[in-house]
């Protein structure tokens, strides 16, 4: 997961580094399309999740054909949710924007841009559907594999379409459209190969099946789509200070998705860990694994600001070749990267409730962080001290959200040990 998720997350480093050097439209386009696919992805996750939970208990209960036909369900109902959500963008593109706070000579840019993107976003949701149930078989080699994969082609076609074919922004969707066809081509090959998918669907009871997935799914999207639902009102307040200010808030939103690489996979590591030993009743195991991982993160975390704080010149002229996008980039990476310990301690306090079966304290932890911490901070700072003072919010919002969700987990454990010495069994009379 580790490398598959850091392969993710350089291809679209790399594509904000090519749109850079197109100009402050071009990236003040990417800015506002980066809420939007944060959207999409949360759809697609909460799917997966619930692809993934639903599958495994009918192959843990040796019914493998049904597993085929939900196999199946899932993709083509996955499918069709993601292109009519895909075309409900498309149609309000330009209420989207001036929405999240755009110009409208933006437009031409839209329209060029968005119909590939939106295109690649729905081949990208078929193919995390196909990772998902690759992973519900038990391989997570192939999907691995082909996130690396799918973000070279990605890369190596990136200066062909942008520069060398004059496609522009549009190229760098373009690529993105050929590198998750080809992925979506080879993963469902083999899903076919190995008899894990089917889409004769007539013997599948369809309404009980999507009920049962949309158990999972929705409180699972909930959660999600949180996220990007938060970086859209963000995004709409960054817009006011200008579209240098958008696009330097888009290149530095990729650096922060890149840096938090390691923190995503151990929130996919330990869930099975924590699981174990919740059912084994050992809360004190579930403690020191957790505080373990808070250890790393924060020292991982504090490690990457000092690099991007020392690299913040050079990644500025780097990732943009407008100089007031540059001064801009360079504040905010002398500001957020600090915070983004909090930040990680935070999600990994959200994925650890969840394996502890508290899964409303863990949206507690995700509306608290965003909605308490986060907005209301970054809003004030940037009404006290202009666009540097935003950026000083969104850096103490991301702080007291890691101290929260930090205080609630402990609240959560203190509750399971509770639990585990009620189930003790009294000691004998000697």
């Amino acid at each position: 997961m580790l490398f598959g998720v850091l392969a993710l997350m350089s291809y679209q480093l790399v594509d904000s580094a090519f749109i850079g050097q197109l100009g402050v439209k071009p990236l003040a386009t990417l800015g506002f399309t980066v809420p939007l696919q944060m959207f999409i992805i949360g759809v697609q996750v909460g799917i997966g999740i619930a692809t993934t939970a639903v599958i495994s208990r009918v192959l843990g209960a040796d019914d493998p054909v049904r597993a085929r036909r939900l196999g199946g369900l899932v993709v083509v109902a996955g499918a069709a949710l993601i292109a009519l959500l895909a075309l409900a963008i498309w149609l309000g593109r330009y209420w989207i924007l001036a929405l999240l706070g755009g110009s409208e000579d933006l437009q031409p840019l839209l329209d060029a841009y968005w119909p590939p993107f939106l295109f690649a976003a729905w081949l990208g949701a078929v193919l995390y559907f196909g990772y998902s149930l690759c992973r519900s078989h038990g391989d997570t080699k192939l999907p691995g594999a082909m996130m690396v994969i799918t973000s070279l082609v990605n890369v190596a076609l990136d200066p062909l379409f942008i520069f060398t074919f004059d496609w522009g922004i549009a190229g760098a969707a373009w690529a993105t459209v050929v590198a998750f066809g080809t992925g979506t081509l080879v993963v469902f090959s083999r899903l076919f190969a190995r008899q894990w998918i089917t889409f004769i669907l007539a013997e599948l009871p369809i309404q009980p099946a999507l009920a049962q997935l949309g158990s999972i799914a929705g409180p699972a999207m909930l959660s999600q789509l949180m996220p990007p639902i938060a970086a859209m009102l963000a995004t709409g307040f960054v817009a006011t200070f200008g579209e240098s200010a958008v696009g330097a808030w888009g290149l530095g939103s990729r650096l922060e998705f890149f840096s938090l690489v390691a923190v995503l996979a151990l929130t996919m590591a330990m869930p099975p860990m924590i699981g174990r030993y919740v059912g084994a009743g050992r809360p004190d195991r579930v403690e020191l694994l957790v505080w373990l991982a808070v250890r790393f993160v924060i020292l991982l975390q504090l490690g990457i600001a000092a690099a991007w704080l020392l690299l913040s010149g050079l990644l500025s002229s780097l990732l943009a070749s407008d100089p007031e996008v540059q001064g801009h980039l360079a504040n905010f990476l002398l500001r957020l990267p600090v915070s983004w310990s909090g930040l990680g301690v935070c999600m990994l306090m959200v994925s650890a409730c969840n394996a502890m079966g508290l899964p409303m304290r863990a949206l507690i932890i995700s509306i608290l962080r965003l909605f308490a911490c986060f907005l209301p901070l970054l809003w004030l700072g940037g009404h006290i001290g202009g666009l540097n003072g935003l950026f000083t919010g969104a850096m103490l919002g991301n702080i007291a959200a890691g101290i929260t969700s930090w205080l609630l987990y402990k609240r959560g454990i203190a509750h399971l040990n509770e639990q585990a010495a009620q189930s003790e069994p009294e000691p004998s009379a000697s």
